[in-house]
């Protein structure tokens, strides 16, 4: 029997107590099944270079609950431990024993996707337990070690009698995390952590019956048997190479990730690379609506087919968080902060490689089928245009693929749509002017005006269209965004066939002169245009630059990624003083009747804007009825 002291080294623990910090209790059942995992597969390896001369068969990693004795065991079949290895290897905190096998087998090894890193993972088993035994038998011909600790460094390893090669880890479960014992909680974290870990978990059984033969007699008892219950899928979709899947496996691992999501991904995106970096994974575009914040947190994370999380910010650019899927790469270390992800070279590289991946695709798809990539349009656009204004090499491969709709669903990229509008939208200075709505029903009399007069009108609706116009703008120098309902057309696009005023200057002079004496001076600038005798009276339009920066500072919340102060309300009432309504104003003598003909044909103006509501909308209605009368 040997006794003695756990041998912890100030200088090589602090640097892995730095680098694995555990948080999460929940962790130990992880990182010892991680173990498992690598203990397997070094025999693995080991047998397929012929210097383990064992037969490695099917081995498989248990874990077993005795609620009774209150113990947790996770048990492998790898390649084990003598009773020095253990005390090289449990006595030494903070030596990883799958670093120093990599290093040892760095040529041959490189494939055998064993986990590593992992360092002081065995000893998250105490966050748990209040005593840890650990039997083991060693594929060498040598006798089986039993070590127990109660979680000081004090220690016991005596020689044992168990004779199947592997090792078991027995946990004594601590008062405070008898949870641990529950089935539910630990088939949870099985599922969790361990859902697609390269070699098979089994945890209980149940129970099949057998088929019955065709030439059974009359009498015959089926007879039923035990099975396994292998709880995870050793070979998920992203360890595959793309040539071996199909669509419909694509679709399949997606429904795995995501059982409780009903609807099919629009399409999909297969990373594999090995040079400079290994990773791999494979990423869906879902159906996504306008909330960029509730969309995040649907990548996973793993290294080696182990699960690390689902906050994959600064290893994924921040705008692709919003999409489902799996990132693998054993390059990305485990347990780190985000500022430290940030600063590391190698997960820069590998966001740069995801983004160049994802705008391929995109430029495949519209490539090879338009008129699909067309009707996918909205709801993949708010990550499209988002990844526009946050990843400036995303946005330099953008109008290869990102597309312009107008209100009668045709699409245009940048350089089309330009062409497009250079015919006949420009406006005095030769700019050309791309008209948008972002609501076709609340704007629905503007744009019939804009139609009417044969303009193209964009439907851009998404929240972030003010910032990404405005991006757009900076760099287009000869192209320029308005709403249809910020300026009266006729102002915005240069025009051959100008109206021109059937008013003398002075009569104008008298009707601006009325209608200010009514209009609210402090919201409304009141302006006189002369326009076809059939257009609208009175039109409410507002000042683009106004509007658009009182849009970007809503949409950035107020302290958000684009928070920009408070702006006034301010709008131009536009009259046309070629109308009818605009000779009655100014010939009706009594001054009680023209300030009801001001503010009736204001209001119906509000109400086309949606700014008519409350008393005032009450006031009108009222007004309105008395008129019929």
């Amino acid at each position: 029997m040997t006794t003695g002291k756990i041998n912890v080294s100030v200088e090589n623990i602090f640097p892995l107590i730095k680098k694995f910090l555990y948080s999460d209790h929940e962790i130990f059942l992880r990182e010892l099944i991680s173990n498992g995992t690598d203990a397997t597969l070094k025999l693995k390896h080991l047998t397929s270079i012929g210097e383990a001369k064992v037969e490695y068969g099917s081995p498989k990693i248990e874990v077993i609950i005795d609620k009774e004795g209150k113990k947790l065991r996770i048990i492998d079949q790898g390649l084990g431990m003598t009773a020095e290895e253990v005390e090289k290897y449990i006595n030494q905190i903070a030596f990883s024993g799958a670093e120093e096998f990599l290093d040892k087998y760095k040529d041959t090894a490189k494939d055998s996707g064993i986990i590593g890193h992992f360092g002081l993972g065995f000893y998250s088993a105490f966050m748990v337990a209040e005593k840890v035994e650990i039997i083991t038998k060693s594929y060498k011909d040598e006798p089986a070690a039993h070590w127990t600790c109660d979680g000081s460094p004090e220690f016991t390893l005596v020689s044992h009698n168990k004779t199947e090669r592997g090792t078991e880890i027995v946990l004594h479960i601590a008062e405070d995390s008898l949870e641990f014992l529950e089935d539910f909680k630990i088939r949870e974290l099985l599922k969790k952590y361990n859902k697609f870990m390269p070699i098979p978990i089994k945890f209980g059984t149940t129970t099949e019956t057998l088929p019955k033969p065709d030439d059974a007699p009359e009498d015959f008892v089926a007879e039923t048997i035990e099975v396994d219950t292998i709880i995870n899928n050793t070979n998920p979709a992203w360890s595959k190479a793309p040539t071996e899947l199909k669509e419909e496996d694509y679709k399949s691992f997606y429904h795995e990730l995501y059982p409780m999501q009903f609807e099919e991904p629009l399409f999909h995106i297969h990373l594999n690379v090995d040079y400079p970096f290994n990773l791999t994974g494979i990423l869906y575009f879902p159906k996504l609506g306008a909330d960029l914040q509730i969309q995040k947190d649907k990548i996973q994370l793993y290294q080696n087919q182990v699960y690390v999380t689902d906050n994959v910010e600064g290893i994924v650019p921040e705008f692709l968080t919003m999409l489902k899927g799996v990132i693998d790469s054993p390059d990305i270390p485990l347990n780190v902060s985000r500022s430290y992800l940030q600063a590391d070279g190698a997960v820069k590289k590998i966001s740069n490689y995801i983004t160049r991946k994802v705008a391929d695709k995109l430029k495949a798809l519209i490539n090879d089928n338009r008129k699909d990539y067309e009707k996918k349009w909205n709801d993949i656009k708010i990550v499209l245009e988002y990844g526009m204004l946050s990843e400036p090499k995303f946005y330099e491969k953008a109008s290869d693929f990102v597309i312009y709709p107008t209100v009668d669903e045709n699409y245009y990229t940048l350089a089309e749509l330009k062409e497009k509008l250079a015919l006949n939208q420009t406006d005095k200075n030769g700019k050309i002017v791309a008209l948008y709505t972002s609501n076709k029903e609340t704007q629905h009399g503007y744009i019939d005006i804009a139609k009417e007069k044969g303009y193209e009108v964009l439907f851009l609706d998404s929240p972030i269209v003010p910032h990404l116009i405005q991006k757009l703008e900076q760099d287009n120098e000869n192209l320029t965004f308005t709403r249809v309902d910020s300026d009266h057309i006729d102002k915005l696009i240069q025009k051959e066939d100008t109206q021109i005023s059937k008013l003398s200057e002075d009569e104008a002079t008298n009707l601006k002169t009325v209608l200010e004496e009514f209009v609210p001076k402090a919201t409304y600038s009141v302006q006189l245009e002369p326009m076809d005798s059939t257009a609208a009276p009175f039109i409410i339009t507002q000042p683009e630059f106004m509007r658009r920066m009182k849009e970007m500072s809503q949409s950035g919340g107020g302290g958000g990624m684009f928070g920009m102060g408070n702006f006034p309300e301010m709008y131009n009432l536009v009259v046309n003083s070629n109308s009818e309504l605009a000779t009655t104003i100014l010939n009706t003598t009594d001054k009680s009747a023209q300030e009801n003909l001001v503010k009736q044909a204001l209001d119906l103006a509000k109400i086309s804007q949606g700014l008519l509501k409350g008393e005032a909308l009450t006031n009108f209605v009222k007004r309105s009825f008395e008129l019929i009368k």
